[in-house]
């Protein structure tokens, strides 16, 4: 039992005695106080069934803190948007078995007709981060005529490659189940990743109806097809001459380069382009190793020929989406694309 439960249940013995003190000496308060207990031991059961290992350095608060020493001008984007979009927090779309994973919906306020949907998924190395993190990407595209869904998807900590895709893959099966009630068009879902979430972004995207790329506890039948791909600063090849990427993968795909050199491989969206891989749009920082593998996904998506863009805001540093002044500059490459490919289309 990890400490955090532990501690828990200390707790629940505390109050069982106390409790059990009062019941003898006040008989009146018998029943009021069952009832409380009661409602306490749910509450505390249920915090006990979804505790789970978390590793909670990637924050908005801990990015800005890392920038700001470079970028003093740099400042965490507020938007006014809540009076335009409607959001639905912590809708539990999966249960891994051991908890249920949650997604935050955002759509546009006041708008009955269906609208194309946009997954999107959070960064932070696969090992920390969470949705609440893309909630200003989220309202903004909701303003915009999307259906935003934010992912809570299992990280390293918790579960290795490839439950995230999994995860991921059973959000996508979820915004298609329910399409009709959420005013979802099933036919247009575009994806969205910003960092480690860009990588499994990108692999989603590129294994389409892969049934190895899918939970096998996940029962729905809904395609698992993407209609457009944005890849924010997200590696597309693990082992490439650019890429830096070390321990923290290693940690989520089960040992280093030597270790699991297939897994690195599988996991590299570059070994899955194919004439059906969705139109996609790359935004880079200034460090081109965190999009490892872009070159040669370009010329793989031109070989087939799939429309494409680069932008790369060669001033930002990594994590740049979360700031201004990148923020504004990010939303005109990401809603101009999904204008051509996704909207309109």
């Amino acid at each position: 039992m990890g400490k955090g439960n532990g501690t828990r249940m200390t707790l629940l013995v505390r109050i069982f005695g106390v409790c059990e003190l009062l019941i003898f000496s006040q008989t009146v308060l018998k029943s009021y106080i069952f009832s409380i207990l009661v409602l306490c031991l749910i509450s505390c059961s249920d915090l006990i069934a979804q505790d789970f290992p978390r590793d909670t350095s990637y924050t908005l608060q801990s990015a800005y803190q890392k920038y700001v020493k470079n970028y003093p001008d740099i400042e965490l984007v507020d938007q006014k948007l809540e009076n335009e979009v409607t959001i639905q927090k912590d809708i539990v779309f999966k249960n891994t078995g051991q908890r249920n994973l949650q997604l935050d919906l955002y759509s546009p306020r006041q708008n009955s007709e269906i609208k194309p949907g946009v997954l999107i998924v959070h960064g932070g190395g696969w090992i920390s981060g969470n949705k609440s993190m893309m909630k200003q990407i989220s309202m903004r595209l909701a303003s915009e005529g999307y259906v935003a869904v934010a992912v809570e998807y299992r990280l390293s900590p918790e579960a290795q490659y490839p439950a995230a895709i999994y995860d991921v893959k059973s959000a996508l099966k979820w915004m298609r189940d329910h399409s009709e009630k959420y005013q979802i068009n099933r036919d247009k879902i575009a994806i969205m990743g910003t960092s480690a979430g860009g990588q499994i972004a990108a692999l989603v995207a590129n294994t389409q109806n892969k049934s190895k790329f899918e939970d096998p506890a996940d029962t729905s039948k809904a395609s698992t097809t993407i209609q457009a791909l944005i890849d924010i600063d997200g590696v597309l090849a693990f082992i490439h001459p650019v890429s830096e990427e070390g321990r923290v993968a290693s940690l989520w795909l089960g040992g280093d380069q030597q270790e699991a050199q297939e897994t690195w491989i599988e996991a590299s969206a570059l070994s899955h382009v194919n004439k059906d891989s969705p139109p996609t749009l790359f935004i880079g920082s200034a460090y081109p190793r965190f999009l490892a593998g872009r070159e040669e996904m370009t010329v793989a998506l031109n070989k087939h020929g799939i429309y494409n863009e680069t932008h790369l805001l060669e001033q930002a540093p990594h994590s740049f989406w979360l700031f201004h002044p990148w923020f504004e500059t990010t939303m005109e490459h990401v809603t101009s694309f999904l204008e051509v490919t996704l909207k309109n289309k």
